[in-house]
């Protein structure tokens, strides 16, 4: 693998991690969308009519789900919601929630994830001593490359964009998308570049680092805006786009409180045959967030390089399903800069991150990665692949239900029946 450490290393906290509604210890912001809320009706020709009788318009519908984007007069959204809730007319009717990115406060300099050796490398600077850990606390990406690298499957990365000027990540963008509300689709916040590298930087071509799934495409649809803030609707339009455009795998490093239009996105994507992957939260606790909480999305925890549960990952069996490296992850970041760089000192180029949204793009691309080599599988099956390959390692059955993910276990043939 390459260890090019290009970026020079700063010690403050990183604040990446699968997105919950506020950072811990960060001050409560509003949890809904102003002016917007999301509405589906039993019927929808009476839908007009309806909102008529509350001096409101149709609007556009949320990502295939059936339920329609209505503007609202701002501060009069939860009353809207009631109102309309109570009406026989409509199925449901909630407040478009904000998603927000939340904070794991480790911070070391260096990536293992993809094969640590158990020793220990110095950066570029010479002042910090960066890896180490358990040899095995790895996900075994570079002996799954003997098998795969993922070519010809697309990971979607919904989150705040994929960076135009970062040359191991750029050209692996297929297709790109906007539903955040943002002027453009570049990545001003940094997010969805550290995400995406993880998933399928540019491997052999001496710079930077390498994807758990180098040969994978990405499909880019910025889905937080350049302060890293979304909505439940634009989510879930994200996902229906990246099914439409052949999404194999959906990773969503981010999380929302419950939505059943966003749980209907979910469901449908599943249907049409998707993997989604999602953040499990950084919470420190079992509080279940969404989209990860939904059934059909895999939830991933955090672990750390010596296979232990990270400190600040969300954790619980009965509904976190897998882990992976959350800790001191290596990837990359804008050449320009960006908000995460500009509020934590993180490094434009590479640099390290923290949190379950750094373990979620490593078992999306290994969902991947074992796709490309069982084309002939659905999406169940690639599911079960991913988990039941899992390394059985201390935690598996009360942190998480099926252990830490190994990608080279996760491309191997089935045994031999008998």
């Amino acid at each position: 693998m390459k260890r090019l450490l290009t970026a020079s290393f700063a010690a403050a906290a990183l604040v990446l991690g699968g997105l919950t509604l506020a950072a811990p210890g960060a001050a409560a912001g509003p949890s809904h969308t102003a002016g917007q809320i999301m509405v589906k009706f039993r019927d929808h020709g009476a839908a007009a009519a309806v909102l008529r009788g509350y001096g409101l318009s149709d609007g556009p519908e949320i990502g295939g789900t059936g339920a329609r984007l209505i503007k609202v007069p701002a501060g009069k959204e939860l009353q809207l919601v009631d109102a309309l809730g109570r009406n026989p007319a409509v199925e449901y009717a909630e407040p478009d929630q904000i998603v927000t990115p939340a904070a794991a406060d480790q911070y070391i300099d260096r990536q293992y994830a993809l094969n640590n050796s158990g020793q220990s490398f110095t950066n570029t600077a010479g002042t910090l001593t960066v890896g180490g850990g358990t040899a095995d606390a790895d996900v075994d990406a570079v002996e799954a490359w003997g098998v795969t690298q993922g070519y010809g499957i697309r990971v979607a990365v919904l989150d705040s964009g994929v960076a135009s000027d970062n040359p191991d990540i750029t050209p692996k963008v297929v297709a790109r998308g906007n539903f955040s509300g943002a002027s453009t689709g570049e990545d001003n916040y940094g997010h969805g570049t550290h995400v995406s590298g993880t998933v399928a930087a540019s491997e052999g071509n001496t710079i930077g680092v390498a994807g758990v799934c180098p040969g994978c495409s990405i499909l880019d649809g910025k889905v937080l805006n350049d302060s890293g803030v979304g909505s439940s609707s634009g989510l879930a339009n994200g996902i229906n786009w990246a099914v439409t455009n052949g999404a194999k795998v959906i990773n969503m490093s981010l999380g929302v409180r419950a939505s059943r239009t966003l749980e209907t996105a979910v469901n449908n994507a599943w249907a049409k045959g998707a993997v989604l992957v999602a953040a499990a939260g950084n919470g420190g606790n079992q509080t279940k967030i969404y989209p990860a909480g939904y059934t059909n999305v895999i939830a991933v925890a955090a672990t750390d390089n010596k296979d232990a549960k990270a400190s600040f990952s969300t954790y619980g069996a009965s509904w976190v399903d897998i882990a992976a490296p959350g800790v001191n992850v290596y990837s990359t970041f804008p050449n320009h800069k960006f908000y995460l760089g500009t509020q934590n000192n993180r490094s434009m180029g590479y640099d390290v991150g923290n949190g379950t949204s750094m373990s979620a793009p490593i078992v999306a691309a290994t969902a991947a990665l074992a796709w490309s080599v069982n084309p002939e599988l659905d999406n169940q099956a690639i599911r079960e692949k991913v988990q039941s390959s899992a390394d059985n390692i201390p935690g598996t059955g009360t942190y998480w239900a099926k252990g830490r993910v190994n990608a080279n276990n996760a491309v191997q043939p089935p045994p031999p029946a008998g």
